[in-house]
C-alpha cells in the first residue's frame, strides 16, 4: 500500500516551488508541523475564503468567535495527506454598531498552483472540521456573480445564492457586486449575509464589491465603511488612504478589476478616492499581462430616465463618464455594475456608442429582495432586458484561454440571457 504521508523535507519542496514559505524557515521550524491532535471541536462562525492577489499561491481565511480563542491558527495540508502545515492567525477585532467583533484572519502562502487542499481553524487542543481549497491554476474556470443582496429579509437572498452554487458546485469563487447588505452599520444584516454563504463561503474564495449601501449608518447618514473594510481583507492596492476600497487579482487567463465607485459618499471624509483609482486603474491594467480583463463596480456607467420625472435625461452616469473611456484605452473585456436593482445586456460599447468593438457592458440585476418595480424606462444602448415584473437573479462567467461565456439565470434556474466573447 502507497504511503499517503508527505515528509518535511518534501512539504518545504513544495511549498518553495509554489511561492513563499509563510514566514520564512524559522517559522517552519517552529510552527509548521502539528503532531499534536485537537480534543475538542471549534466551530468558528462566518468562516470565509477572501480573494488573494495570487490566488494560485496563497489565501486569507477569515472566521469569528464568542469567545477569544488562544493561539488561534489555521492548520491545512494538501488533500489525502496527513502532514500538516500551521500558520498562526492575527486578530481583526473591531467595534461597530455597539458590538466587538472577535475576528481573526490567517494567510496561507506557499500553496502549489492547481492542488486541492484541506484546512481547518484551530486554537490549543481544539480544531474545526476540514474545509476544501483549491489553488487556482492557468486551467478554465466558472465562477458566481451576485447583484445587489441588500434586504429587509435575507430568507430570499440565502435560497437564492445557495440555490445557485447548487447548481454550479464547480464554482471557483464568488462575487457579490455592492450594496452586499441595505445598512453597512447593522451588524443583524452582516450576520444574515454571512449566514446566508455558510454553506460555501468556506470552501471557495469571496471577491467582495463595496456599494453604497456600505456606507451607510443606523441613522442613514453616510459615514466611512467600517465594517465592510473590515470584514474582508482584500488583496493590497498600496493605498495611504483608500486601502480595501477597490483591488485586483488573477485567476487563470483572466485579470479581474474591482473598482470603488463611492467616492460622492467618502469624498467628505476622505477626499480623492476617484483620482487615484483612475490613476492606479491605467497602472494595474497596462502593467497586467492576462488575456482577458474583467471589471467589477458598483454604481452603473448608464443614466436611466425615470417614470414622471421629465427632468432626468437618458445619457451616461458620472461613473460612466469617468471611466468607460479609460476602459476603451486599457482593453477591457467585460464590465460588470450592479446599483438600478434591473438586470440589462447592453452588448459593446466603445467611444460612448453600439459598436462591434470595445467591452461588453452587463448590468447585473438583484439578487435580494430590495425592487424597483417599473421605475426605469428603457435606454437605447439596452439590448436583453430581464422579464417584467423582474425578480432575483444570478450570473456564471465561464473563462477559458479564447473564450469568456456570461449567463444569467432565475432563481429556479431558468437562463434568461447569454453572452460570448472570443479572441
Amino acid at each position: 500500500m502507497k504511503n499517503n504521508t508527505i515528509t518535511r523535507r518534501e512539504f518545504l519542496k513544495l511549498a518553495a516551488g509554489g511561492g513563499a514559505i509563510l514566514c520564512g524557515a524559522a517559522f517552519f521550524a517552529k510552527n509548521i508541523f502539528s503532531q499534536k491532535a485537537a480534543t475538542d471541536i471549534f466551530a468558528p462562525q462566518y468562516l470565509r475564503q477572501i480573494i488573494t492577489a495570487d490566488v494560485a499561491r496563497e489565501r486569507v481565511i477569515m472566521w469569528q468567535a464568542e469567545n477569544a480563542p488562544i493561539n488561534a491558527a489555521v492548520e491545512y495540508r494538501l488533500k489525502g495527506r496527513t502532514e500538516t502545515a500551521k500558520t498562526p492567525a492575527a486578530e481583526e477585532f473591531f467595534t461597530d454598531d455597539g458590538e466587538l467583533n472577535k475576528q481573526y484572519a490567517a494567510r496561507l502562502t506557499g500553496l502549489v498552483p492547481g492542488q486541492d487542499y484541506e484546512y481547518r481553524v484551530c486554537a490549543d487542543d481544539a480544531a474545526s472540521e476540514w474545509y476544501s481549497l483549491r489553488a487556482a491554476d492557468d486551467g478554465a474556470f466558472c465562477c458566481l456573480l451576485f447583484p445587489d443582496s441588500q434586504s429587509s429579509d435575507y430568507g430570499e437572498w440565502a435560497k437564492l445564492a445557495q440555490d445557485a452554487f447548487r447548481r454550479n458546485s464547480q464554482a471557483a469563487f464568488f462575487a457579490n457586486l455592492g450594496d452586499i447588505v441595505d445598512n453597512g452599520e447593522d451588524s443583524s444584516q452582516w450576520r444574515a449575509w454571512f449566514r446566508a454563504v455558510a454553506d460555501f463561503a468556506p470552501n471557495i474564495p469571496f471577491v467582495p464589491v463595496m456599494g453604497n449601501h456600505e456606507t451607510y449608518d443606523r441613522q442613514w447618514q453616510v459615514r466611512l465603511p467600517e465594517a465592510y473594510l473590515r470584514y474582508f481583507v482584500v488583496p493590497s492596492n498600496e493605498s495611504r488612504d483608500f486601502a480595501r476600497y477597490y483591488y485586483s487579482f488573477d485567476y487563470g487567463a483572466a485579470h479581474f478589476i474591482v473598482l470603488n465607485t463611492q467616492w460622492e459618499e467618502t469624498e467628505n471624509f476622505k477626499a480623492g478616492l476617484r483620482e487615484e483609482q483612475m490613476a492606479w486603474l491605467r497602472r494595474d491594467a497596462q502593467n497586467n499581462g492576462k488575456k482577458w480583463k474583467i471589471a467589477l463596480l458598483h454604481k452603473d456607467v448608464l443614466q436611466y430616465r425615470i417614470h414622471n420625472r421629465p427632468e432626468r435625461q437618458e445619457g451616461f452616469s458620472d461613473v460612466g463618464e469617468y471611466f468607460m473611456p479609460l476602459f476603451d484605452e486599457l482593453g477591457i473585456d467585460v464590465v460588470f455594475t450592479a446599483h438600478l436593482h434591473t438586470y440589462r445586456n447592453r452588448g459593446r460599447i466603445f467611444d460612448f456608442r453600439r459598436a462591434d468593438h470595445g467591452p461588453l457592458y452587463i448590468l447585473t440585476g438583484i439578487a435580494g429582495n430590495v425592487r424597483y418595480p417599473g421605475l426605469w424606462i428603457d435606454h437605447a444602448l439596452d439590448e436583453t432586458i430581464a422579464p417584467q415584473p423582474e425578480t432575483d437573479n444570478y450570473l456564471t462567467l465561464d473563462v477559458t484561454s479564447n473564450c469568456l461565456s456570461i449567463k444569467c439565470f432565475l432563481p429556479d434556474g431558468t437562463a434568461i440571457d447569454s453572452a460570448e466573447l472570443q479572441k
